[in-house]
Protein backbone atom coordinates (compact mmCIF):
# COMPACT_ATOMS: atom_id res chain seq x y z
CA UNK A 1 0.00 0.00 0.00
CA UNK A 2 1.26 3.35 -1.18
CA UNK A 3 0.94 6.48 1.58
CA UNK A 4 -1.71 9.16 -0.34
CA UNK A 5 -0.73 11.81 0.97
CA UNK A 6 2.90 11.94 0.81
CA UNK A 7 2.45 11.57 -2.87
CA UNK A 8 2.60 14.80 -4.94
CA UNK A 9 0.23 14.20 -7.35
CA UNK A 10 -2.37 13.61 -4.41
CA UNK A 11 -1.48 16.80 -3.37
CA UNK A 12 -1.88 18.43 -6.68
CA UNK A 13 -5.26 16.70 -7.35
CA UNK A 14 -6.04 17.57 -4.11
CA UNK A 15 -5.12 21.65 -4.40
CA UNK A 16 -7.22 21.52 -8.18
CA UNK A 17 -10.20 20.46 -7.05
CA UNK A 18 -10.24 23.73 -4.49
CA UNK A 19 -9.05 25.91 -7.44
CA UNK A 20 -11.71 24.24 -9.63
CA UNK A 21 -14.13 24.71 -6.94
CA UNK A 22 -13.91 28.58 -7.00
CA UNK A 23 -13.75 28.98 -10.60
CA UNK A 24 -16.62 27.80 -11.15
CA UNK A 25 -18.52 29.47 -7.94
CA UNK A 26 -18.49 32.54 -10.49
CA UNK A 27 -20.31 30.23 -13.68
CA UNK A 28 -23.99 31.17 -14.81
CA UNK A 29 -26.24 29.49 -12.12
CA UNK A 30 -28.10 27.97 -14.40
CA UNK A 31 -25.11 25.88 -15.06
CA UNK A 32 -25.10 24.56 -11.33
CA UNK A 33 -26.46 20.96 -12.60
CA UNK A 34 -24.62 21.24 -16.15
CA UNK A 35 -20.96 22.00 -16.64
CA UNK A 36 -20.30 23.21 -12.66
CA UNK A 37 -21.50 19.90 -11.51
CA UNK A 38 -19.54 18.13 -14.44
CA UNK A 39 -16.37 19.94 -13.75
CA UNK A 40 -16.27 19.28 -9.89
CA UNK A 41 -17.32 15.89 -10.20
CA UNK A 42 -14.32 15.02 -12.53
CA UNK A 43 -11.67 17.07 -10.13
CA UNK A 44 -12.89 15.38 -6.95
CA UNK A 45 -12.72 12.31 -8.72
CA UNK A 46 -8.54 12.51 -9.54
CA UNK A 47 -7.49 12.40 -6.07
CA UNK A 48 -10.12 9.99 -4.68
CA UNK A 49 -9.34 7.27 -7.50
CA UNK A 50 -5.66 8.32 -6.52
CA UNK A 51 -6.23 7.57 -2.97
CA UNK A 52 -8.55 4.81 -3.18
CA UNK A 53 -6.09 2.87 -5.25
CA UNK A 54 -3.73 3.46 -2.81
CA UNK A 55 -5.41 1.23 -0.65
CA UNK A 56 -5.59 -1.69 -3.04
CA UNK A 57 -3.94 -4.59 -1.75
CA UNK A 58 -2.12 -4.93 -5.63
CA UNK A 59 -0.87 -2.97 -8.22
CA UNK A 60 -3.43 -4.10 -10.58
CA UNK A 61 -5.84 -2.16 -9.06
CA UNK A 62 -3.82 0.34 -8.13
CA UNK A 63 -3.06 0.78 -11.83
CA UNK A 64 -6.54 0.47 -12.80
CA UNK A 65 -7.14 3.65 -10.12
CA UNK A 66 -4.65 5.28 -11.68
CA UNK A 67 -6.44 4.78 -14.95
CA UNK A 68 -9.77 6.11 -13.62
CA UNK A 69 -8.03 8.93 -12.20
CA UNK A 70 -6.12 10.08 -15.06
CA UNK A 71 -9.51 9.50 -17.22
CA UNK A 72 -11.25 12.07 -14.84
CA UNK A 73 -8.05 14.51 -15.62
CA UNK A 74 -8.81 14.18 -19.17
CA UNK A 75 -12.90 14.95 -18.92
CA UNK A 76 -11.51 18.03 -16.81
CA UNK A 77 -9.15 19.12 -19.71
CA UNK A 78 -11.89 19.22 -22.18
CA UNK A 79 -14.71 20.85 -19.75
CA UNK A 80 -11.86 23.59 -19.19
CA UNK A 81 -11.73 23.52 -23.01
CA UNK A 82 -15.54 23.83 -23.61
CA UNK A 83 -15.64 26.40 -20.63
CA UNK A 84 -13.20 28.77 -22.69
CA UNK A 85 -15.15 28.35 -25.89
CA UNK A 86 -18.46 29.31 -24.09
CA UNK A 87 -16.38 32.70 -22.09
CA UNK A 88 -16.60 30.88 -18.64
CA UNK A 89 -13.32 30.80 -18.19
CA UNK A 90 -10.79 33.84 -19.03
CA UNK A 91 -7.58 33.48 -21.33
CA UNK A 92 -5.03 33.23 -18.26
CA UNK A 93 -7.35 30.70 -16.42
CA UNK A 94 -7.77 28.39 -19.71
CA UNK A 95 -4.23 28.54 -19.81
CA UNK A 96 -3.44 27.70 -16.26
CA UNK A 97 -6.03 25.21 -15.83
CA UNK A 98 -4.24 23.47 -18.89
CA UNK A 99 -1.15 23.66 -17.30
CA UNK A 100 -2.29 22.17 -14.19
CA UNK A 101 -3.91 19.32 -15.79
CA UNK A 102 -1.26 18.69 -17.95
CA UNK A 103 1.32 18.25 -15.19
CA UNK A 104 -1.12 15.87 -13.26
CA UNK A 105 -1.15 13.96 -16.62
CA UNK A 106 2.60 13.39 -16.41
CA UNK A 107 2.97 12.50 -13.18
CA UNK A 108 0.04 9.94 -12.84
CA UNK A 109 1.94 8.66 -16.30
CA UNK A 110 5.51 8.42 -14.11
CA UNK A 111 3.63 7.08 -11.04
CA UNK A 112 1.80 4.05 -13.15
CA UNK A 113 5.78 3.50 -14.82
CA UNK A 114 7.39 3.51 -11.21
CA UNK A 115 4.88 1.21 -10.01
CA UNK A 116 5.53 -1.39 -13.20
CA UNK A 117 9.08 -0.85 -12.93
CA UNK A 118 9.26 -1.87 -8.90
CA UNK A 119 6.80 -4.36 -9.37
Amino acid sequence: MHRFKELKVWQKGRELVKEIYQATHKFPKEELFGITSQMRRSAISIPTNIAEGCGRNTGNDLNRFLDIANGSSFELETLVILCFDLEFLSQKEFEYFDSRLNEIQRMIYGFKQSIQTNS
